[in-house]
């Protein structure tokens, strides 16, 4: 039996590891469609965007594993099936529940080791995988003049270079607008040709101009007339330098990891927990604060009313006739118990807003702590669905199982994003919504399980063909017999 367990591992093994990287692949490819925006144009090195590629495929490795458990049961039963090799077992007294139990083992092991994968490696990865996508966010395109275009790249300055000769540094025609004044382009510089070259350091690049004219209209407010003038200065040089810093197209590499570490998916399920109990804690801290400052300002006896003698006895009362207030008074105490209202109105609507905000951060990190709970028992589900079905249908390689792998995954993915919608946006609770896919799947797995295991003929194909073959033999419309008309006499 160790020689059949060996056997069973290998051959699910194998594809396991190769699904697990292709879907991975695909999963990468789509993180790239989503971000393609923001990285083209940037100037990224080699080395950068691999370092991106690389926390991404982490983070997206908990979506992988139930994609390759599914496939890899799939086409090691189903490759038996069709070589006979269960048929062969069961002849020697071994059940297709008995070759399915070393393999749930090794399903239940690489569910714990994509559950610790999710809880441990996964958040510091995404940390990494924020702050990258961060700089480049804030990063601007790479610094690339091209002829006849008009550059936006520095701040307060437009610039265009009429040609840009082979050697990339000799330029002719240049036209360079300055608005720092914030009044239009007023300033401009012209020059016939010039040198377009970096620092060393490589945080600045140096024009050298010959050749060319500046012209500055400069409006300022005549204080005898309060109008806007706008004297033009015009000026010719043979020669001028014009630099232009080029740290903010690298900085890459600047951020602190702190300003990540609260992201729901950057923390593991104890400080997700610690992070619930503590929002949970404001959240009634603000009902609380609401409920007492609400009533607080319900009961305006103000000192005008407490020391009206009319209102002697009445200090501690409830309600008072405001009939019996002197009328000198009646308009203070209204003013003070309207404005009281509104204050009380006010109060209210934020400490709503603030539990509110709170409350939707408190979704967010329940998501993430049931969401790694999910995906792990997901890959146990998967198993129990592709196992059963590859013993059922018999078909091996890589076209029916791949077929029946994109079905159920995509059912599983909707049926997840529907359930976050529900766990978000409705009363139910956080963890109904997130275990929903759970909940549909696990039926559909004793069904095949039962099925694969008790040799049933429901999902054989042989079942329905022979009830095919039944319906095509019952008659309806039965011929009538052959029998002339019938006469009266």
């Amino acid at each position: 039996m160790k020689i059949i367990n060996r056997y069973l591992c290998k051959n699910f093994l194998g594809p396991f590891v190769l699904t697990f990287f292709v879907a991975l692949f695909v999963l990468l490819m789509q993180f790239l469609w989503k971000w393609v925006d923001e990285l083209v144009g940037k100037g990224l090195e080699i080395g950068q965007v691999l370092k991106l590629l690389f926390y991404a495929s982490i983070t997206l490795s908990s979506m992988a594993f139930p994609l390759a458990v599914l496939l890899a049961s799939l086409m090691t039963f189903g490759n038996m099936g069709e070589r006979y090799e269960i048929v062969a077992l069961k002849s020697a007294g071994i059940s297709v529940r008995r070759l399915m139990m070393p393999l749930a083992f090794l399903s239940l092991l690489i569910s714990v080791v994509a559950f610790e994968f999710s809880n441990e490696i996964i958040p510091r990865a995404a940390i990494k995988l924020r702050m990258m996508l961060f700089d480049i966010q804030e990063q601007k395109p790479a610094f690339n003049i091209d002829e006849g275009v008009f550059y936006y790249g520095f701040d307060n300055y437009t610039i265009r270079v009429g040609k840009k000769m082979p050697d990339g540094e000799t330029i002719k025609d240049v036209l360079i607008y300055e608005h720092s004044r914030h009044q239009g382009n007023t300033t401009v510089t012209y020059a016939k040709s010039g040198t377009m070259k970096m620092t060393p350091d490589k945080r600045y690049i140096m024009f050298t101009l010959y050749d060319g004219s500046f012209w500055d209209e400069a409006s300022y407010t005549n204080q005898r007339t309060s109008r806007q003038q706008y004297p033009l200065t015009r000026a010719t040089f043979s020669k001028q330098y014009k630099r232009f810093d080029l740290s903010e197209f690298s900085s890459m590499g600047v951020n602190d990891e702190s300003l990540f570490q609260n992201h729901s998916t950057a923390m593991s399920i104890r400080q997700l927990n610690e992070k619930i109990d503590t929002l949970k804690k404001e959240i009634r801290e603000c009902a609380n604060a609401s409920t007492n400052a609400l009533m607080g300002y319900l009961f305006f006896y103000d000192k005008l009313v407490r020391n009206d003698s009319a209102f002697d006895t009445l200090s501690n009362a409830v309600a008072y006739d405001l009939a019996r207030v002197d009328s000198a008074l009646l308009p203070k105490i209204m003013q003070s118990a309207d404005n009281k209202s509104r204050s009380a109105v006010f109060s209210v609507k934020f400490s709503y807003q603030d539990a509110s905000f709170r409350n939707s951060y408190l979704w967010s990190y329940q998501i993430e702590f049931f969401r790694k709970f999910s995906l792990s028992l997901a890959c146990l589900l998967f198993f129990f669905i592709g196992a059963p079905l590859g013993s059922i249908i018999r078909k091996g390689g890589i076209g029916i199982p791949l077929v029946i792998t994109v079905v159920f995954f995509t059912l599983y993915f909707a049926i997840s994003i529907i359930g976050e919608k529900i766990a978000k946006n409705s009363p139910m609770p956080v963890w109904f919504g997130m275990f929903l896919s759970s909940f549909v799947l696990f039926p559909i797995c004793v069904f095949l399980t039962y099925h694969a295991t008790t040799d049933s003929a429901v999902l054989s194909p042989d079942t329905y063909t022979r009830f095919i073959d039944k319906l095509k033999n019952i008659k309806i419309f039965r011929k009538k017999s052959n029998e002339g008309p019938t006469t009266l006499s």
